[in-house]
């Protein structure tokens, strides 16, 4: 009998696909498995061990950019508490005093400056600015004496002829002497301007000198702290301070209170200039900064 075809057919399918015809690889071809690869190196130095605090806790490593900022921290209230000795020695002594004082230390000077332009830096309105653009819309030709002209703003933004003048200055533009006894000429100059200068418990003396320095018909400027003439709060009562002045031979052309935090005076020295032979000088506030 003839075998059935599928058997057949069954054992050629095995003998294909047998494991006979496999051919077991020679020793020779054989290779050892690859090594594991290496993990990739890290970008970030290894952790560094915390110090334990006293409750056994890990203590925080300060940050240098930290560390920085407390260091600005106390150098600005330093240089703040150093500004505001100074500010309290201007307001509180004669302007003979400040000139001796700030001469035998001059870098006192810039301390306080430096002082003065962060106060300053917080104003929304600075008057010095108000006064330059005052000056532009009038005569370029005019003769200006800024007295307490500190970084000499003004002689900086106008076309006029400025002089300059304070206690100190390392600028050789700037004339250093005491406020009341300048080298200007009698009725030289047109403009004379105050910016938050009038210190000193002699203070008086400064506008008198104004008055002798100033040409018939020269403008007296004057901005001032508006708590220094604040009746209500212990300053001086601005009415007052606006008649010793014309008293002095001047008169008030107008005045400015719109800001809140000074107020502006125009004055106008009169052709014939008479100075009365008493004149009631209203005492002006110190202008002092609390100590934090």
């Amino acid at each position: 009998m003839e075998p059935p075809e599928s058997a057949a057919g069954g054992r050629k399918r095995r003998r294909r696909g047998g494991g006979r015809n496999r051919r077991k690889p020679s020793s020779s071809s054989q290779q050892a498995p690859a090594p594991a690869a290496a993990p990739p190196p890290s970008s970030s130095p290894p952790a560094k061990r915390r110090r334990k605090d006293g409750t056994g806790q890990a203590a925080a490593t300060p940050k240098r950019g930290n560390t920085s900022s407390l260091l600005d921290k106390m150098r600005a209230r330093l240089s703040g508490g150093h500004f505001r000795m100074l500010n309290e020695k201007l307001y509180t002594c004669s302007g003979q005093d400040a000139f001796d004082y700030f001469k035998n230390d001059p870098n006192l000077f810039d301390v306080y400056h430096t002082g003065y332009r962060e106060q300053m830096s917080h104003w929304p309105e600075q008057p010095v600015n108000v006064i330059i653009n005052w000056l532009k819309s009038h005569n370029a030709s005019w003769t200006v004496a800024d007295f307490g002209c500190g970084n000499a703003a003004v002689a900086k933004n106008v076309k006029n002829k400025v002089f300059s003048i304070d206690l100190v200055s390392d600028d050789p533009s700037v004339i250093a002497c005491d406020m009341a006894h300048t080298p200007l000429e009698p009725s030289s100059v047109d403009v004379a301007i105050f910016c938050l200068s009038l210190m000193g418990t002699n203070y008086s003396s400064y506008l008198e000198e104004a008055n002798r320095v100033l040409k018939p018909s020269g403008w007296l400027v004057i901005a001032e702290v508006r708590s220094r003439l604040d009746p209500n709060n212990g300053g001086a009562d601005p009415e007052k301070f606006s008649k010793a002045i014309i008293q002095l031979g001047f008169s008030l052309v107008s005045k400015d209170e719109k800001n809140k935090m000074f107020i502006l005076f125009y004055f106008r020295k009169k052709e014939k200039s008479k100075v009365a032979k008493s004149i009631d000088w209203p005492q002006l506030k110190p202008c002092l900064y609390k100590r934090r």
